[in-house]
């Protein structure tokens, strides 16, 4: 007897696991058991929490394709500060969105949009930046654009410690 009361709520559960939708699966079930069957609200409830849609063709380019700055730009991001700047603090950095063109790096460590410069100090290279400020505490990590991490010298997937200065 338990068999058969819990034999409808198997059915639908399956149903579900297998991406079925409520009408295909009132069909196959006994009509004993309306206590089971769920709403299309539910249904579609259900189904906004457990289905993505597929990544955007963007989210597969190449670093190369991602990055869509120009070799003359990338000379003048490289180049060594010329004027006095002030020491912001260090941060650990991530990347940023891919998708961002442009050297930038959002970080705690401005309170206001400004220019200026990252390093990364175990291997001295620089990179000149926009900075954008980012909520959260001073000691929070920073996000930092494609261009600018790769000028740096670090992979991707690193997280690096990085030095912050204002221009």
């Amino acid at each position: 007897m338990r068999i058969t009361t819990a034999l409808p709520t198997l059915i639908l559960a399956a149903g579900l696991l297998a991406g079925c939708t409520q009408g295909a699966m009132t069909a196959s079930r006994p009509a004993a058991a309306p206590q089971t069957r769920m709403t299309t609200e539910q249904v579609a409830a259900a189904a906004a929490v457990t289905r993505a849609p597929a990544p955007r063709p963007a989210a597969r380019a190449t670093v190369a394709q991602l990055d869509t700055t120009t070799p003359e730009q990338r000379a003048a991001a490289a180049k060594p500060a010329q004027a006095a700047e002030t020491k912001l603090g260090s941060t650990i950095a991530s990347l940023g969105d891919p998708t961002e063109g442009g050297f930038w790096i959002k970080t705690p460590l401005v309170s206001e949009r400004g220019i200026g410069r990252i390093v990364n100090p175990a291997t001295g290279k620089s990179a000149k930046v926009d900075l954008i400020p980012l909520d959260g505490p001073a000691s929070g990590g920073s996000q930092v654009s494609l261009p600018a991490l790769q000028l740096l010298g670090v992979s991707l997937t690193d997280l690096p410690t990085i030095e912050v200065y204002r221009s």
